[in-house]
């Protein structure tokens, strides 16, 4: 049985993220804006299947340490594409057409997440940099301090006249108070999430902490996540209520979620 969390204009259902993908009505969002988990942390296998702590929370930070693992993060560099392919594919046919794909990476996984976005199916059509200022630095070598969100369209785009302008670079510190080892801060999702209309519904297949919800409920749009962990899972219903709470009133949220898994209808 799914274990599902509803609130206004958000719904995030417990469980793998091709299963649920596979539920899902044809062209039923708008956007899927999402943060997978990409494996990355060194060069070699050995390096990927580390725990995460290791792979991605500093020694010295009690807090980064004291924060849960999480799972799915230990594919090598040809599973993941493969992986990749697979979601990404059912992800192409839930989007409506001229909607798009929006996903994380880092520079080792970089040129593979271009690949398995355009093995989905999508048209490739940019990638945008988050720098971190506060990032890590090595000395005499140029600081890896950015992550990168690769984007495409199902199809063509149509006139995108009918749509704000973007900005193609992202600069914003890490976030520091988290309840999830890779939480993105809430501004920079903002951003992104702003690639779906008003009022149309973002879709987060690895919804973590349910940053990129927090961020669509923040700026008019509706939010479906899905997430495995059973204590990511409350952490980030916990989130989407506060936010829902602090956004738009529920009579201004409608209700797209008419057909989605686990509704009444």
């Amino acid at each position: 049985m799914t274990i599902e969390h509803v609130g206004a204009g958000w719904r995030l259902l417990g469980g793998e993220a091709l299963a649920l993908l596979q539920e899902l009505p044809a062209a039923s969002v708008d956007a899927v804006v999402t943060d997978p988990p990409y494996s990355s942390g060194g060069m070699m296998r050995g390096d990927r299947t580390q725990d995460t702590k290791i792979k991605y929370v500093k020694s010295s930070s009690v807090s980064g340490q004291a924060l849960p693992d999480f799972g799915g993060d230990t594919r090598d560099q040809r599973a993941y594409a493969y992986w990749c392919a697979l979601w990404l594919s059912e992800a192409l046919r839930v989007t409506k057409p001229g909607g798009i794909c929006v996903l994380f990476t880092d520079w080792r996984q970089l040129p593979t997440t271009t690949d398995a976005l355009q093995a989905g199916g999508f048209v490739w059509r940019g990638i945008v940099p988050w720098n971190k200022p506060d990032g890590r630095r090595t000395y005499g070598r140029p600081a890896n301090t950015c992550e990168y969100a690769v984007w495409g369209t199902a199809g063509g785009r149509g006139n995108d006249d009918e749509y704000e302008t973007l900005p193609g670079f992202i600069q914003c510190n890490t976030t520091r108070r988290r309840v999830h080892i890779a939480q993105k801060p809430v501004e920079v999702m903002r951003v992104l999430v702003r690639v779906a209309p008003a009022g149309g519904v973002v879709l987060d297949p690895f919804a973590g902490a349910a940053t990129t919800g927090v961020a669509a409920l923040a700026e008019g749009r509706q939010f479906l996540g899905f997430e495995r962990d059973p204590e990511h899972l409350t952490n980030g219903a916990a989130r989407l209520r506060q936010a829902a709470a602090e956004a738009l009133p529920a009579a201004d949220q409608g209700d797209l979620f008419a057909e989605m898994p686990g509704s009444a209808a």
